[in-house]
């Protein structure tokens, strides 16, 4: 029985953490083609929102064989609703809502996993405007047709743009693209038209939007109903 005790002190030893190892929980996004990274949280992102987990190890070698586990839990939960065993993991977050994402790391199958650190990300409850009008004359102000600069996690968007006719002139499906006011490669007619948008945020909302776009070709700056 001694021998036996004595086998599992050693291996307790052999997989319990070593004192010299350290690990950097850290997450890397990037918004408005910033590259950004935090240990703590990310607060009011935008869906859809890419983020690299890292577990930035030291004081490792070879024989010590660490086992990671990335846990996600959602607020108001106790339960994981996603985990990850792997050094390093990307999600993309779609929900609006809180996440806490922890990592814990085991030193063997018969160790429990020791908690690290948590990173806690944010998403924000959707928003979308479209303006009335813009003004594409060359200027380099106002020039593109498309939704108002302060939307927010809108995970899915799809905007047609019509004549008074109803003939469908553009579409697109970027939400940061637009419409040049052109149709076939030529410049529309200045008046009225109209733009249908269906979307969905990272809430749920989904939007309906119908209203009309006025296209100035004399204008020049200022036209607040046009601004984004």
């Amino acid at each position: 029985m001694r021998i036996i005790h004595l086998l599992l002190l050693l291996l307790a030893t052999l997989f319990s953490k070593p004192a010299w190892a350290d690990f950097n929980p850290t997450a890397y996004y990037t918004v408005d083609g910033e590259s950004l990274s935090t240990t703590d949280a990310i607060n009011d992102g935008e869906a859809p929102l890419t983020v690299e987990f890292r577990a930035n190890p030291s004081g490792l070698d070879d024989s010590v064989l660490p086992v990671y586990e990335w846990r996600f839990v959602k607020e108001g939960s106790t339960e994981a609703y996603l985990t990850r065993y792997s050094e390093n993991t990307t999600f993309e977050f779609l929900e609006a809502g809180s996440t806490t994402v922890s990592l814990y790391v085991s030193f063997g199958a018969d160790t429990e996993p020791e908690l690290i650190s948590s990173i806690r990300v944010t998403i924000s409850t959707s928003f979308l405007e479209m303006p009335n009008a813009f003004s594409p004359n060359g200027d380099g102000v106002n020039d593109i047709y498309r939704a108002k600069r302060n939307h927010k996690s809108i995970i899915e968007f799809h905007a047609y743009i019509f004549n008074r006719w109803g003939q469908k002139l553009f579409e697109w499906t970027d939400i940061d693209g637009g419409w040049d006011g052109t149709h076939n490669g030529k410049p529309v007619k200045a008046g009225v038209y109209f733009v249908l948008v269906k979307a969905r945020g990272a809430d749920g909302r989904k939007y309906n939007i119908k209203r009309d776009v006025n296209v100035l070709r004399d204008y020049t700056e200022g036209f607040a109903g046009g601004e984004h």
